[in-house]
Formats: C-alpha cells, structure tokens, sequence
C-alpha cells in the first residue's frame, strides 16, 4: 500500500518535543466542567488511545485540538510552537486531520470530489483537471481496497465505503497528527483489518495517530499508549502493554478490578416468560431482495435478540415490524389484535416503539433542548383544548431524565452538547413516554463507550424486567448472547437459527452465520 510520506518540519527534522503538546486544558459550557486541567501529549510514530465514557470529555479535547472550542485556561502547542486554530480547517492545512465518526464529507459530490476537496489537481490554465483527479482517486480508493466508479456522488455508496473515503482524505493531506474518532463504527472486518495497515504506516512514517475507540480489543490491537478521561479529568495515561483490559475498564469506570469483574447482566429467565401469549407477533414477512418469510414472536418480559452480519435483514425486520419498511406480504399483530402494515403511526398506536440505528439522522433533533426531544412524541397526550401542559411535561422530563440517569447541565441544555450514550438515553426517554408495550432497539449502544454501554444494557434488562417486550439488534455477537432470552440468526433475509436459553452463545450464533454443519443452524423454533 503507497501513502505518501508525511513531511517533517524545518529541512526534514522531526520536531524534538511531542508532535502535539495540550497542556492543561479547560473548557466549560453553560457551568458545566468539560475538561478540568486536562493534558495530553502525542509523540512522532506514536498510536495513542483517547478513552473515556461518553462525557468524559473526549470530543470536547478534539474540539479544542482542532480550533471549534477554545479553552478558558491551558495551551496547545504543535512541533513545539503554541497554536490556536481559529476552525478544523486551518488546523488540516498545518498538518493535524480528522476523522469524524459522524462522516463530514458532501454527499452530493462524487467520492473523487470528496477525496480532494480543497486539493484539487488544475490544469495549465487553472482549471479542474477532472480526468486526472478521477484517475488518482481510483488510484488512492484501491491501495484501500476500495474498487468503485470515483465519479459517482458518495450518497450512492455505502456507508463503508464512505468512511473508507473520509479516512483516504484525511491520510493523504500531508498530515503530521491523524486524530481517528471512532473510525470503525462503519466497517466490516476486512476493511477494519485494511485501516490497521493503514494505522501501521503511518507509525512507520513518524505521524502521530490519536485513536478513539469504544471498543478494547482495536486499543489493544493497534495502540502503543493509552490516556484516560473521567468526568473532564485525566485520570491514567501509560503504555497499553502494561494494562489488561480489565484494569482499563475499571480506570475508565472508576471503580476496582473486583466491582468490575463481578458485574455484569444477568438474562432474564422468569418460567411465566414462556408460558405468556406474544405482545408482539409478525409473520412471514417478506419483501424482494430483502427479507422472506421472517417470522417473530416476543412475549412480555422477553428480550429476543437479531443476529447476523451487515445486510442479513435484521434492520429491515424490525423496520418491517415498525412500519417504516414496505413489505410485499406479510402480517403484524400487537396483544393479538392485527396491525396495519406500512404506518409507524398505527404501531405507535399499538404500542410498538423504535429507536433507530443512526440517532443522529433518524433520531434527535440536535438543536433542541433534552426537554422538547423528550416531549416530541408525547405533545398529543399531554394537549388539551390546544394547549400544552408545561407543568405535566416538566414532571415527565424530570423522571426519566432521573430514571436514565441522563447526565446534562439541565433540561433546557441542547441534545447536540450532550455525549453519544446521553443523546441515546434521551431517545430512549421519548419513546417510553409512550408507554410502549413493545420496543425495537436497533444497535442502541452503536458508538457509546464501555461504562454507557454497561448503563443502556442494564435499562434494557430493567424495562424486559417490568413486562416490556424487547428486540435488540446489535453487531456486537456478545452483547446479543448475554443480553437474550432468545436469538434469530438471520442471513440474507431469512432466518436461519432460533436459539433460546442455555443455548445461546456467541460460537454457536457464528456457526449459524457461517452455515456450519451442527445441529444449530437447524434446530427447530423452541
């Protein structure tokens, strides 16, 4: 794989201090502490993990890094000169690049556009050379084991290939430090495995990589060292050899080792479970290319879990399921009254909620307060005579913001400033607002680190515990086994196991997907 060589400042010496230098660093917004005197330190060749649970202050320290934020005390030096970004952009041109985790790229532009936005190889006569820059870009997809028309606009690609795009553009910009937010919540394995190259030149070339990541075994896959964020404070900074994953968990957790060893989900089991007639029962939903002929039952207290790889149809179902997928044929049924097909209003209607995969897409509305995303879908209930109840929905906000445990300045604080498990824990609070009787979770702890995964997964075993029934879509094989009563393994739009209790288990969902030879893949639905 060719990646052009990052260049070193002052006649090819790196610089004798770290690449990037934050020193004591604060940022507040509206009396809450984001970063309390935090520092951090990037050397040439390095691969440092920056982790923390969601509001640790991870995003805020980019932020600042990268010129959105500027702090109220410290300082940011860069090759050993103090900087202070005035946007991301100044900070790309001296040398420091991005990769959101939220792709910030134009999708209405062709992938080659996107690649060399603001770059883009002219003619004698100052034009676009278009042929050319389509070539190269060709060129630079495939050393990523990308093979897609350049020309084509990036809406029309999938959401990998996106990423593998706005990784490509932030690697070729001459960069010094790369900072990778989440860069794998998009990719499949392999292009995950072709990223790590990627990582491993770089480090040969002497550019320092910042990696952020919820998930422990890329940290210790590809990282050299690691830093720690607590509540807006550096609480563990040190080479990643000498942790275990444990420890890391507990430092980020604040708890001890032991605490964390013991904790844990326990699955739902009650005998009566089995016994109860479905809340929740969809047949032989079918939709060309898609899905054929799925079915599934939940019963009250239930959580049955979806498995499959990336395009096996558990999105598709549950959406099916929801109303917000068309079916060719199929049926859907709540309490055992029938549901008609094709209208998320009508299950809403029938106590079927949905929190969707991408919450910032399909799911806040990032410029409005936690009190108005909370309330959205339960305006109607508390109206009367045209007009809204202040003090009904200010009672509703104040307990579920209490029973989620929604971290935040106060109600009228802006989803959009709130971390990424916070934002998922407020969808969650609109839709039980609802007092559904089902819940489709679709990846609900996507992108959230370890201590709010714990949290969401813990909500999730309370809820099935007060009768809710529950489907959960994760690509995580360990949190679907821990968290299930039941699993449907699906593969290309059908199911192709039905596991249940003792069962169930992350080598026997695998063997499922893979299509193994035992019994798994054809045991009968209990």
């Amino acid at each position: 794989m060719n990646i052009a060589a990052a260049p070193t400042p002052e006649g090819g010496t790196a610089a004798r201090g770290p690449l990037l230098d934050v020193q004591d660093v604060t940022k507040r917004f509206a009396g809450v502490t984001a970063l309390d005197s935090v520092s951090f330190e990037l050397g040439a060749g390095e691969v440092r993990a920056l982790v923390g649970e969601n509001g640790a202050g991870k995003s805020t320290l980019i932020k600042v890094i990268t010129g959105v934020y500027r702090p109220e005390a410290g300082e940011v030096r860069y090759l050993d000169e103090p900087v202070s970004f005035g946007s991301p952009r100044e900070a790309q041109v001296a040398g420091i690049s991005t990769i959101y985790q939220e792709i910030n790229l134009v999708p209405q532009m062709s992938a080659a556009r996107n690649l060399f936005l603001g770059r883009e190889p002219t003619n004698r006569v100052g034009l676009v050379d278009v042929r050319r820059m389509n070539a190269d870009a060709s060129d630079v997809l495939a050393n990523y084991g990308v093979h897609v028309d350049p020309r084509k606009p990036l809406r029309e690609l999938g959401v990998g290939v996106q990423q593998m795009v706005a990784i490509a553009r932030a690697v070729t910009t001459d960069a010094r430090v790369v900072i990778m937010d989440e860069p794998t919540s998009s990719l499949e394995p392999r292009e995950v495995e072709r990223l790590f190259e990627v990582i491993r030149i770089l480090r040969e070339q002497q550019v320092g990589v910042v990696y952020v990541s919820h998930k422990l075994d890329e940290i210790f896959a590809i990282c050299d060292s690691v830093t720690v964020l607590r509540d807006g404070r550096r609480v563990h900074e040190g080479p990643v050899p000498e942790l275990t994953k444990l420890r890391l968990v507990a430092v980020m957790l604040g708890r001890d080792v032991a605490d964390v060893r013991e904790s844990g989900r326990t699955r739902f089991t009650a005998s009566h479970v089995q016994a109860a007639e479905p809340v929740l029962s969809a047949r032989s939903l079918t939709r060309r290319h898609l899905l054929e002929d799925v079915d599934v039952d939940v019963r009250p207290g239930e959580v049955v879990g979806l498995a499959g790889l990336l395009g096996s149809g558990r999105s598709e179902t549950v959406k099916a399921i929801f109303g917000a997928q068309a079916v060719d044929r199929g049926e859907v049924a709540v309490g055992g009254a029938p549901v008609k097909m094709g209208s998320p209003a009508r299950a809403l209607a029938a106590g079927v909620a949905l929190l969707p995969e991408d919450r910032k897409a399909e799911g806040i509305v990032p410029d409005l307060s936690i009190r108005e995303n909370i309330l959205l879908a339960a305006l109607p209930r508390l109206t009367r005579a045209g007009l809204v109840s202040d003090r009904k929905g200010d009672e509703i906000v104040e307990i579920f913001m209490r029973r989620l445990r929604i971290k935040a300045a106060g109600p009228a604080q802006k989803v959009r400033e709130l971390s990424g498990g916070n934002q998922q824990k407020v969808l969650l609070a609109r839709l039980l607002c609802l007092e559904p009787k089902v819940l489709l979770l679709d990846e609900p702890t996507r992108g959230i680190d370890v201590g709010a995964k714990a949290e969401v997964q813990g909500l999730i075993d309370e809820l099935a515990q007060t009768g809710l029934g529950v489907v959960l879509i994760s690509s995580e094989l360990e949190e679907v086994a821990e968290g299930s009563d039941r699993v449907l393994v699906l593969q290309d739009g059908r199911i192709v196991a039905r596991l249940a209790g003792e069962e169930i288990s992350e080598e026997e969902i695998v063997s499922a997907i893979s299509g193994g030879d035992d019994d798994t893949a054809q045991r009968p639905a209990p």
